[in-house]
């Protein structure tokens, strides 16, 4: 009987350690996403005001999946913040010169604040969802792979090839991707799926960035038509 009693009491307290556990990771990744979110716009503020070119296609993946790499590498010591706030601050500078090209566009700063305003809201509604309901998305996790997968390899044949009407399938398809990766992610911190806040924040940043290029994209394509 001294068992079941010592069980008993066990079972509470692990549930609650796990869930503070979480609720810890939650703190420090959206902390930490503030901060890097802040970092890539003032970089890619300063990439606007001094019409910096951009990178290129070779160094963006080169410097994006070399400092990821290098994040993924050190996420567990102090060095893990350093990586993440220059892959991210990279990430910024590689988008001021995108938003300066649709400043220049007619209608451009209405089209760059819509497209902030939606992926604001698209992550904050999907990520209040989650949070809220607590409903475990990690069987999306192999659709999102093989899918990111194939939008990013389409990306790179519409940028080659230069099809428009492709540019913007895969545009309308990482939208709907990085939805569901905000879900996934969220959901995989609370339920202890990820316990790496440095990782956690990778991941929401680069949906959140790929999400507003996306509508940036799709948004400008919309306004030129009109």
């Amino acid at each position: 009987m001294s068992n079941l009693r010592t069980q008993a009491v066990a079972l509470p307290r692990a549930g609650s350690e796990s869930i503070l556990a979480s609720n810890k990771v939650i703190r420090n990744t959206y902390l930490l996403l503030s901060l890097t979110l802040l970092c890539a716009a003032v970089t890619a503020s300063i990439s606007v005001a001094l019409s910096l070119p951009h990178p290129g296609l070779i160094i963006t993946l080169v410097g994006y999946f070399g400092l990821l790499f290098a994040t993924s590498k050190l996420r567990n010591s102090g060095w893990g913040l350093v990586s993440i706030f220059a892959l991210t601050g990279f990430m910024g500078y590689t988008l001021g010169p995108i938003v300066s090209h649709y400043l220049g566009l007619p209608n451009g700063g209405q089209t760059v604040m819509t497209a902030m305003g939606a992926t604001a809201a698209i992550f904050f509604g999907l990520s209040g969802y989650a949070l809220t309901t607590r409903k475990d998305f990690s069987f999306m996790g192999g659709f999102l792979m093989v899918g990111i997968l194939v939008a990013f390899v389409a990306g790179l044949a519409g940028i080659f090839l230069e099809i428009p009407a492709l540019s913007l399938t895969v545009s309308a398809a990482f939208v709907l991707l990085m939805s569901g990766l905000i879900l996934y992610e969220t959901s995989n911190i609370i339920h202890g799926g990820e316990t790496n806040y440095v990782m956690a924040t990778v991941s929401l940043f680069v949906s959140i960035f790929n999400l507003f290029t996306s509508l940036l994209h799709l948004l400008g394509f919309m306004n030129s038509s009109d």
